[in-house]
């Protein structure tokens, strides 16, 4: 079976196994949630002594794995996004960020992903939390092989982390050969008209509203940012100087996440008109991806729209 075949989450764990075995002080910790990390049974079965299941305690998680990681472990903290981000802001404020500790803080089922438990699972500004913190960098993969390599370039970089993790499959974007950067941008497509850019979950829709203005003669400079934090101001720069105008995608609230990023960096660099899709400050509710795409208007339609309309203005 090809990775891609495979869920992100049953990857995320097959990935643990290998850093593992590679350096045994990589430690899974987990808050009663391992079967939903998809840890459970892939790393409990083979590494016991490296799984740490402390419960429904999602601030004791951190401030154990920030104890581990001043001893020198390598702590990888699971749990939903909406218990890895919000719930533990204050541990990780001080034990992880504050300290500086090397640890590995994993948001599982981010955004709209978390769709059928509704409002309050449903996190959308864990981004937004995290790139405010000092010394926090801030990761947000698209598919498997990304993933993978993320989490391997995790191990090796010793600072503080927080990372979206998608649960279910999704299409391939890269292949083995794909190499993660922290504060890389990667250019999808090359065009001229507009900048659309996306991360996370949100890039595979943003992918499709591309090849579809392609079609129409819609030349999309397409940027997929898998590092909110630290961000690449420079391919930004470039390709807004080149398009003059910019709309970005993101499974999540608008403000202060990837959208924030985007028009804080232009503001200060090369001010250029922006529309941010997502979620407009509201929160989750019960609800299909289809249905939350249509209710806020940034599903791939959306996206077309948005584009095009820019192109008009300009």
């Amino acid at each position: 079976m090809e990775l891609h075949e495979l869920e992100m989450r049953a990857v995320y764990g097959r990935t643990l196994n290998e850093l593992i075995d590679a350096d045994p002080n990589v430690l899974c910790l987990e808050a009663d949630l391992s079967k939903a990390s998809g840890t459970n049974p892939e790393v409990f079965s083979k590494h016991p002594d490296n799984f740490v299941n402390v419960g429904v305690s999602e601030a004791n998680m951190i401030c154990i794995g920030a104890g581990l990681a001043s001893e020198g472990k390598i702590p990888f903290c699971a749990s939903f996004t909406c218990f890895a981000s919000r719930r533990v802001y204050d541990q990780v404020t001080i034990s992880v960020a504050y300290a500086n500790n090397n640890v590995k803080i994993v948001g599982t089922a981010p955004g709209i992903t978390a769709g059928p438990n509704g409002g309050t699972h449903m996190c959308f500004q864990d981004l937004a939390i995290m790139r405010a913190m000092p010394n926090m960098h801030v990761y947000s993969p698209c598919d498997v092989y990304e993933l993978r390599s993320m989490m391997k370039n995790m191990v090796h970089s010793r600072q503080p982390t927080y990372m979206q993790l998608i649960r279910p499959k999704v299409d391939p974007v890269f292949n083995d050969d794909y190499q993660f950067q922290p504060g890389k941008v990667l250019s999808l497509r090359s065009g001229s008209d507009v900048t659309l850019v996306s991360t996370g979950y949100m890039t595979h829709f943003a992918r499709q509203a591309a090849d579809e203005l392609d079609k129409k003669g819609v030349h999309v400079d397409h940027l997929h940012c898998p590092s909110v934090k630290p961000f690449d101001v420079e391919t930004l720069v470039k390709s807004a100087k080149k398009t003059g105008a910019v709309v970005t995608v993101e499974a999540q609230n608008i403000i202060g996440g990837l959208g924030g990023a985007v028009c804080e960096v232009l503001s200060e660099h090369y001010p250029t008109r922006v529309k941010r899709l997502g979620i407009p400050d509201k929160f989750g509710e019960v609800a299909t991806e289809e249905y939350l795409f249509n209710k806020h208007k940034f599903g791939v339609k959306h996206i077309i729209n948005a584009c095009e309309e820019f192109l008009k203005g300009k």
